[in-house]
């Protein structure tokens, strides 16, 4: 039996150029590791300031919007800064950066001085190390691996990130409860460490860019116009930009929903998203298909779809569904899978369109003035909802994000380059 799997593992690995590139494997192997943290981190945080610091639905709005408004502050000089500089160390150097803003967290517990204020300070660092590290991640993927492997590489990270998230949910549940939510988070700065060491000694095409006599601005200046003159882009520009506002507000609403109106303890909330693991598991095998019979354009519209749904659906879920709470938790749990699994369709083929219709020269300033573009109005999403939930309620809060998830539904199907989107020739450079 030994020997049968060893000769499996042999000639799987000879026949994919990606499993044989070491580098490409410790980059998986780190992007697994961040991605695992991060989704106990994304259970902690809110937990935090839910449980421990008794944040109301404003200040959830608020703290969902800290967390975006480093995309419009910073996201537009952050590509200049991509296009003139390697990507390895603006990615070393932001990991470094969230490793130690997580860990003043439970340092801060400890010293009895964390407050809703300092939760607003940690958000505000990660939404900016996502702007430099998260743009710089995307560029140093493409240099290493090169575009024509951006799909197969997404496919493994999809395969990857279903396992994390299938088991972070449930690990978070158990350490918050068993530690409190500020000392779970400090697995994900360990994963962080861990990474940069993983990362440092890379030998990827990362060459430092030939110096520009062009002001910054104009160099922004050229992505807007490039952006904007590119159809494809201009489509995935206001789609992304509404859904990641709608987003963002329920997001700010979820963990207060289930919570306070389901009454979901950590360990249950944990439980019911480690489903949602199986939505991303289920992406990943059926990403490849989609775009193999559809195009690119019609899997992301299942993907906005999907999440559209469970947009709908979660604020309508009551509290003792069949007179059982725990019946509530399977059903919030059951939304999960569907969400994680049209997140997943919708960004896998998301980022690869824009790659593969940008040159070099303007993969920076796309990735940053994209961003900016799509995650610039996720602050407002989030103030909204915090907004509703607070002067209305929780659940009209979700409502209001459920119609504009069903409207955007709409009106990114009745786009014809969404239908039939594929990857155009990339202009010459000027």
């Amino acid at each position: 039996m030994f020997t049968a799997f060893r000769h499996y593992l042999k000639d799987k690995l000879s026949g994919d150029d990606l499993l044989r590139n070491s580098d490409f494997m410790r980059y998986w192997f780190s992007a697994t590791l961040n991605g695992f943290g991060s989704y106990i981190s994304a259970l902690a945080l809110p937990l935090c300031s839910v449980l421990l610091l008794h944040a109301t639905p404003a200040q959830m709005g608020v703290l969902g919007a800290c967390q975006a408004i480093p995309f419009a502050l910073l996201a537009l000089p952050a590509g200049v800064l991509l296009d003139r500089n390697r990507k390895l160390p603006v990615l070393l150097a932001s990991k470094a950066v969230l490793a130690v803003t997580l860990a003043s967290i439970p340092a801060a517990w400890w010293l009895g001085v964390l407050s809703i204020h300092w939760m607003y300070a940690v958000s505000f660092v990660i939404g900016a190390c996502s702007v430099l590290g998260g743009g710089a991640e995307q560029i140093f993927l493409t240099n290493l691996i090169g575009r024509d492997r951006l799909t197969d590489a997404q496919s493994k990270f999809a395969a990857t990130d279903s396992a994390s998230r299938l088991l972070a949910p449930g690990v978070a549940g158990v350490l918050i409860q068993w530690l409190t939510a500020p000392f779970a988070v400090l697995l994900n700065a360990f994963g962080f460490v861990i990474s940069i060491l993983l990362l440092r000694n890379l030998k990827a095409n990362d060459p430092k860019p030939p110096p520009s006599n062009k002001h910054p601005l104009r160099d922004i200046h050229d992505g807007l116009l490039f952006i904007w003159g590119q159809p494809l882009l201009r489509t995935l520009a206001w789609g992304a930009g509404v859904w990641h506002m709608l987003f963002y507000g329920f997001t700010a609403l979820n963990v207060l929903f289930c919570t306070r109106e389901l009454g979901m303890t950590a360990g249950m909330l944990g439980a019911a998203q480690m489903v949602g693991g199986i939505g991303v598991l289920l992406s990943s095998l059926m990403l490849k298909p989609l775009n193999a019979r559809f195009g690119p354009g019609v899997t992301m519209l299942i993907g906005i779809g999907l999440t559209a749904f469970a947009f709908a659906a979660m604020p309508v879920v009551p509290a003792n569904l069949f007179g059982s709470p725990n019946a509530s938790a399977v059903a919030a749990g059951g939304l999960s899978l569907f969400m994680d699994c049209g997140v997943m369709l919708f960004f896998m083929p998301y980022m690869t369109l824009r790659q593969k219709v940008t040159p070099d020269e303007y993969l920076g300033r796309m990735v940053s003035t994209m961003r900016f573009l799509t995650v610039a109005t996720a602050p407002l999403g989030a103030l909204a909802a915090g907004y509703i939930g607070e002067h209305f309620s929780i659940r009209t809060g979700m409502a209001c994000v459920a119609a504009g998830g069903i409207l955007l539904t709409i009106s990114m199907a009745m786009s014809s380059s969404m239908r039939g989107s594929q990857p155009a020739v990339a202009p010459a450079a000027t």
